[in-house]
């Protein structure tokens, strides 16, 4: 049995609210359960230095968790002086995912950097960003595509993630905080829309796990990426 009593293969409740900022060109609330994150993508009419005179845009993410998104207050890691190691792995991975699904070449010489802020934490805070974060880049793209700056969409696909992992011997879907932090396995699966694999980051937190584990595993996240496209397509129709 599942502490939040769901099956094993169900997602927690999703929900997708845009346009939640005034000045972002795009932004959304996306909430996963208990998990709510703000996504805002901005635009720059400028490029990273290694990118001038080249023709192509960029797609850029930041990540980071509100002090009192947890349990108890985390001290802001601008007090500190510095990222921790954990928010900078957060922010590659999803600005890598954003950029799986977008065709740089059709952006033109362009960043969108996408902001991803959690606001309350519960497990799986880095595939609601994710998640979040191509709903504001869509957001952003079709502005741009409105006021004719691009003559083709260069989004792709949709982009989503979700967590999978290995619970009390079963393999379960959208690990929520009390099921992630004790998990046996733990797993992250980042997807397109055409079901294709962008990144997958699956360890054994607490025993190893089989072949046949990590293939319940991968089609659980396949069902759950399903889901989450869905939601997706709902909130930017």
């Amino acid at each position: 049995m599942r502490p939040s009593g769901r099956a094993l293969d169900q997602m927690r409740d999703i929900s997708i609210e845009t346009n939640v900022t005034m000045h972002a060109e795009g932004s959304c609330m996306i909430r996963c359960g208990n998990t709510h994150v703000l996504c805002t993508a901005s635009l720059e009419e400028r490029v990273p230095p290694f990118l001038r005179n080249t023709g192509q845009g960029w797609v850029t993410a930041e990540y980071g968790m509100l002090p009192r998104a947890t349990t108890s207050r985390m001290r802001r890691e601008s007090a500190a002086g510095k990222q921790s190691g954990r928010t900078q792995e957060i922010q590659r991975l999803i600005g890598r995912s954003l950029r799986a699904g977008i065709d740089r070449q059709a952006m033109g010489e362009r960043q969108i950097t996408v902001d991803c802020d959690v606001i309350q934490a519960d497990g799986g805070t880095r595939c609601a960003s994710i998640t979040g974060g191509w709903v504001a880049l869509r957001l952003a793209v079709n502005k741009l595509l409105k006021a004719g700056d691009l003559t083709s969409d260069p989004i792709l696909d949709h982009v989503a993630a979700v967590s999978c992992g290995v619970y009390a011997g079963q393999s379960v879907l959208d690990l929520d905080y009390p099921e992630d932090s004790e998990a046996g396995t733990d797993g992250n699966f980042v997807m397109t829309g055409a079901g294709q694999m962008i990144e997958l980051q699956a360890s054994a937190e607490g025993a190893t796990f089989s072949k046949d584990q990590f293939a319940e595993l991968m089609a659980l996240a396949e069902k759950g990426v399903s889901e989450l496209v869905a939601a997706q397509k709902a909130a930017v129709a």
